[in-house]
């Protein structure tokens, strides 16, 4: 899977929020996006993830064959603090539901999702009776027990306490071989692991 950046910009009104960003994203390669609150790092995820156009340049999506932008939702999983889970779902519905429209990674059910989570007393438990950290972990798990082959992860340690920050390690360790894999972030713990950083700040 590769996704192919060429001079790329994206603004709002008159405002660039970034621009002239050519670069390859390709499987097997973990990407860090970095740069402080507010200065992009969403948006640019947006346009990654297909939910953003840009406002100049293209931005081209291919596996065996190029793939048109708007089927590219169906190769990717995304987390991120603005997109919320079905508060009146149970822990079981709101997995249930997502794969549905996704499949599962190799080895993976229901069952074993729950028990990666640690929250089998709560698998009937309603979303919207959640910690925060339990909330931000059943996203996490959702996205990355998804057998897609582009996986996002926005600012994905918020909300967690140095416990949950220790099992999205081993949560990144297990479920990323052979993904492409790009992060949005400012916080280290949350990136360590990938092998190419992109400064926003250096396409304003």
């Amino acid at each position: 899977m590769k996704i192919t950046l060429n001079n790329v910009g994206r603004r709002f009104n008159k405002e660039w929020i970034f621009r002239g960003l050519t670069t390859e994203f390709t499987s097997g390669n973990s990407y860090a996006i970095l740069g402080p609150n507010g200065s992009g790092k969403s948006t640019l995820l947006s346009v990654l993830t297909g939910s953003l156009s840009p406002s100049e340049g293209e931005i081209f999506f291919s596996a065996d064959k190029d793939i048109p932008v708007e089927d590219i939702y169906q190769q990717i999983s995304l987390a991120a603090p603005y997109l919320e889970l079905v508060e009146t779902f149970t822990l079981t519905e709101i997995i249930d539901f997502h794969f549905k429209f996704k499949n599962f990674a190799p080895g993976i059910n229901c069952k074993s999702l729950i028990s990666i989570l640690g929250l089998e007393k709560s698998a009937n438990k309603e979303i919207k009776y959640f910690s925060s950290g339990m909330k931000q972990r059943t996203k996490l798990a959702l996205a990355c027990c998804s057998d897609s082959p582009i996986l996002f992860l926005d600012e994905p340690t918020s909300n967690l306490d140095v416990q949950g920050e220790d099992w999205y390690r081993e949560l990144i360790k297990n479920f990323t071989k052979d993904r492409l894999t790009i992060i949005g972030s400012n916080q280290f713990r949350e990136y360590e692991f990938c092998n190419i950083q992109i400064q926003i700040a250096d396409y304003k």
